[in-house]
């Protein structure tokens, strides 16, 4: 650089080494963050590959035009990132980390900066973009590890950013540290991986009333319902079978947060309404998507090889849709759940008949037709 000074000048090399990628946009590199090891170099640079391959067969080739290089870009991976809100990035404190972290169930990012950090600056716009896009499913938060240093220091944070992931699940204080890319692609792309290897199976849950088919339907892009034949026409065994192969399905298909349901036969009839049931055939599937208000039935068989191709084609966006009656989700009944027993038959009290008066009946005496 000291002989090629005028190389360095347009890219704002200040220090050395300096490391800039180069990608799409050859006119506007980024700067490369990572650990200066072979091994995270090399991840690096497959990362930014990936990028770049993943924005080319989606038909953005991110172009190398000199106009291109606005805040709008990905940072050097070609393509246009979607505007965050720094709302979606939640406020860490070491007040409030065990409360918001630790003790959720949700998958979290956490950055680790400081405000003097010029890579933190320039990773804000990706963390915001990477937030608002992964809303609902993984949380991202940061904390200002110049101030919260009691955070910072458990977790061992000795440069900035430091970006750290907390698992889905009951959390045991551990951590694991991220190691993708710097841009919003390649955060929300880390993300989702990891999500869905650490997404634990859905429950089956039995819709007991409103507040379980609303948590099952409107926090998940579609929500699967089986309804079941009544207990006295399918006892405990029998239904416990049809629920351990939802359990398998809902295993299957995890990657796809679906909500997972289901009824006794004609104990919701106003839900078997809506969603084309209606009284018989049992048991009986339908997938509904609470944000367009429609539904697609299962007219396969009710075993393993007709489900699964069932979801296979929700899977896929295909499959043939029906609207919700009245576009709403149906109100059902508050009930008490399935106590894990078999049905039983209403036993009727015997009637006692000794104080009743009959009349005597004279033999002699001949009805006439």
């Amino acid at each position: 650089m000291d002989q090629h000074q005028s190389a360095g000048a347009p890219y704002n090399v200040r220090g050395f080494p300096t490391i800039k990628v180069f990608g799409a946009n050859k006119n506007s590199p980024t700067d490369y963050n990572g650990q200066r090891t072979s091994s995270s170099i090399v991840d690096s640079a497959i990362d930014q590959l990936k990028s770049l391959a993943r924005e080319r067969l989606s038909g953005r080739t991110g172009g190398g035009s000199s106009g291109g290089s606005s805040g709008g870009s990905t940072g050097g991976s070609g393509g246009k990132k979607t505007a965050g809100d720094p709302a979606d990035v939640v406020e860490l404190t070491d007040g409030n980390f065990e409360e918001k972290v630790l003790r959720s169930n949700d998958l979290w990012l956490v950055e680790f900066f400081a405000p003097w950090c010029g890579h933190c600056k320039s990773l804000a716009p990706h963390w915001e973009s990477a937030a608002t896009q992964l809303k609902g499913k993984v949380k991202l938060g940061a904390l200002d590890a110049t101030v919260h240093t009691v955070m910072s220091s458990r977790y061992g944070v000795q440069g900035f950013p430091t970006i750290k992931m907390f698992a889905s699940g009951k959390k045991d204080g551990g951590a694991v540290d991220y190691d993708g890319g710097r841009t919003s692609t390649d955060i929300v792309t880390w993300a989702l991986d990891k999500l869905a290897e650490n997404i634990p199976t859905p429950e089956i849950v039995q819709v007991t009333g409103n507040q379980s088919l609303t948590d099952a339907c409107q926090d998940h892009q579609l929500c699967i319902l089986a309804v079941l034949p009544h207990i006295l026409d399918c006892q405990s065994d029998c239904r416990n079978n049809y629920l351990k192969m939802l359990k398998e399905m809902a295993e299957k298909y995890k990657k796809k947060m679906w909500g997972w349901l289901w009824s006794e036969a004609l104990a919701q009839p106003e839900l078997e309404e809506a969603v084309g049931i209606g009284g018989f055939g049992y048991p009986a599937m339908a997938a509904v998507n609470s944000r367009k208000m429609k539904y697609a039935l299962l007219r396969l068989s009710f075993s393993n090889e007709g489900i699964n191709d069932f979801l296979r084609e929700l899977s896929f966006g295909r499959g043939s849709t029906a609207p919700l009656k009245n576009a709403k989700l149906p109100d059902c009944k508050s009930i008490e759940p399935w106590d894990g027993k078999d049905g039983q038959l209403d036993v009727e009290d015997d009637i006692d008949l000794s104080d009743v008066e009959l009349e005597d009946l004279d033999m002699d005496k001949k009805d006439e037709l």
